[in-house]
């Protein structure tokens, strides 16, 4: 589950039943509360065939007065009376700025545009791929690729360190205490690079030329760490750290349960906004509550009960306007996971500073005692504003969301009743709240190598193999460790893509290239070519969950060079990967003795 953004604050009224910390919205903290809390409040829920007209009191002026202070700078009391007026059937208080003009912040990064770690980021693929994010990369001061090397001087060598958007942190993976969490801070693509060192057992040069022609110019051997170290220790250090509640899970968590978040930029405070702004007399919390979330874990619960007397009827909790807006247009929509009740409810946002602008809306329904999945894709927010469509609006411009608000209303917009509404004390637990892809992307971008599965394949020439494939045992078990890292990424809930090239070399990129699954071709393939290819599958839903071959068609014995001068057109990544229909669960293992091929794992008999 991704880490809170947003820290939960109920906004509590003059009157009601709260802690000594808890009297002032601006420093109250989440608490648990119970339905019954609810319920037994003085107030009560009353069975009658009208609602009760009462005068408010000034207990109910001092909620008004202090809702509106929690969200704004006081206005005057012509200001709050003429709004009070001018609200008949309104669901939001006055206007207000909450930020001085020409000071609108700044997006914050979506995306693959997030903070990008690279891990071997000094190897061979590895210091290509770090290249090739920064030429892709807007210029900026902030980093947006961060190399995780061993050897910091090395990085300097290979590396440009003075480009500020590329931040050098310094660790093994085969060491999980040199691993820092913070490494994953604002994190939103790995791409893997890591592997265990292969060399000449006569020994190499010192930029490894020997190496760099390939595995069928010597006779390999086994450098420093165990394959079994690197390809699955390793690797399973990082992906535990990449497991940890971050956007890697790809999407932008909105609301969960639990405290302050370390990034900083999305925290808000949420405070209850409830139809006292318009006189009823409804209430409601948004707090967190032990066990309450799906399978025991903590849940966020919008609570309270809602009354219709004195012409109210809605409930809601709404966050203060971000301290940045938020950019959540990389993504298709919000989703909430929520255990429900059998109502109607609306959710909308923001994007402009306003306190009663342009809101943007759109409802769901829940079903009574199950928890479920609402998907709200962005296209489906109206602009509403009162309780009414505003068609002349623009459409919802997702990079600038400043604040969010979840209602329960027995009003629907335009004049209409919600018809799934009904007065009186009522509770949404809220698993979490996030944004969603439709297509998902890889967030876990992997080199493995082509001929993993082969070393235990039944009927296999190992004559006619890569070198490593015939002498797996000799290298440590090389493959045996690369497929079970393989495993490792599959199991870890990560979005991934396994990238498997034939043998790598150091000629230019440009050279025709075959992609496969089942592991059976052998060949080369630039590691230009296969660093260029990583940084795309970053935006590539096609190939998301996917393990898949690929190599050059240039024969193994034929050079490939380029004419500098006139090098070859951009690559079309996507419709290379597109035209060979890259199927999930596909890997050519072999199962109990039976190999898969080009089928699905779980669709073969063994």
């Amino acid at each position: 589950m991704p880490a809170s953004l947003l820290v939960v604050r109920p906004c509590l009224g003059v009157g009601r039943r709260t802690t000594a910390t808890s009297r002032s919205p601006s420093i109250a903290r989440v608490h648990a509360a119970s339905p019954q809390q609810f319920r037994h409040r003085r107030w009560g829920v009353r069975a009658q065939a009208q609602p009760e007209e009462k005068p408010p009191s000034f207990q109910t002026l001092g909620r008004l007065v202090q809702t509106l202070g929690f969200f704004n700078n006081l206005p005057s009391p012509g200001k709050v009376i003429s709004d009070l007026l001018a609200t008949a059937v309104g669901e939001s208080p006055k206007p207000a700025a909450t930020q001085e003009a020409g000071e609108m912040p700044q997006p914050l990064p979506r995306g693959r545009d997030g903070v990008v770690l690279v891990t071997g980021a000094t190897g061979g693929v590895g210091k290509r791929v770090v290249c090739a994010l920064l030429d892709a990369a807007p210029p900026s001061t902030t980093p947006c690729v961060r190399a995780l090397v061993r050897n910091e001087a090395k990085a300097g060598d290979l590396l440009d360190i003075n480009d500020p958007r590329l931040q050098v942190v310094t660790g093994d993976i085969t060491q999980a205490a040199t691993l820092q969490p913070a490494f994953f801070d604002d994190v939103t693509a790995v791409l893997s690079c890591t592997a265990v060192t292969v060399g000449p057992k006569e020994g190499d040069t010192e930029d490894r030329q020997k190496y760099y022609q390939g595995i069928k110019f010597y006779d390999p051997s086994i450098v420093g760490d165990t394959p079994e170290t690197v390809e699955l220790l390793g690797l399973s250090n990082v992906l535990r750290l990449a497991q940890r509640p971050t956007s890697l899970a790809g999407q932008v968590p909105l609301l969960l349960a639990g405290g302050g978040s370390a990034l900083s930029p999305f925290a808000a405070e949420w405070g209850a906004l409830d139809d006292i702004v318009m006189g009823g007399v409804s209430e409601s919390q948004l707090t967190v509550r032990k066990g309450a979330g799906e399978g025991g874990r903590d849940a966020v619960v919008f609570g309270g009960v809602v009354r219709e007397e004195n012409n109210g009827g809605f409930v809601s909790a709404r966050s203060r306007n971000f301290s940045q807006a938020l950019d959540v247009s990389a993504y298709d929509g919000i989703q909430l996971r929520v255990l429900g009740n059998g109502l109607r409810y609306k959710l909308y946002l923001r994007t402009e500073e306003a306190w009663d602008g342009i809101a943007y809306g759109a409802s769901f329904d829940t079903t009574d005692g199950e928890w479920q999945t609402v998907k709200l894709p962005f296209s489906s927010f109206q602009p509403i504003r009162r309780a009414k469509t505003t068609p002349e609006s623009p459409p919802l411009n997702a990079s600038k969301l400043l604040s969010m608000q979840i209602m329960l209303s027995k009003f629907e917009y335009d004049e209409e009743l919600n018809p799934a509404f009904k007065a009186g004390a009522f509770e949404l637990p809220i698993d979490f709240m996030a944004t969603y892809n439709a297509q998902e992307r890889p967030k876990y971008v992997h080199v493995s190598s082509g001929g993993v599965t082969r070393w235990n394949r039944p009927g296999i020439d190992v004559s006619q193999e890569p070198p490593a494939v015939g002498m797996n045992e000799a290298l440590g078990g090389i493959l045996t460790y690369k497929l079970e890292g393989e495993d490792a990424i599959r199991a870890s809930g990560i979005p991934f893509t396994i990238v498997r090239p034939c043998a790598l070399t150091e000629e230019p990129r440009g050279a025709e290239l075959v992609v496969d699954q089942g592991d059976t071709i052998k060949g080369k393939v630039s590691r230009e070519d296969v660093a260029e290819l990583l940084v795309h599958l970053l935006d590539e839903p096609c190939a998301c969950n996917t393990i898949f071959e690929i190599k050059s068609t240039v024969p193994f014995s034929q050079p490939w060079t380029i004419d500098e001068a006139n090098p070859p057109p951009p690559r079309d990544w996507h419709t290379l990967l597109a035209d060979a229909d890259l199927q999930v669960g596909v890997s050519g293992k072999t199962i109990d003795g039976v190999y898969t091929g080009k089928n699905v794992e779980s669709e073969v008999r063994v």
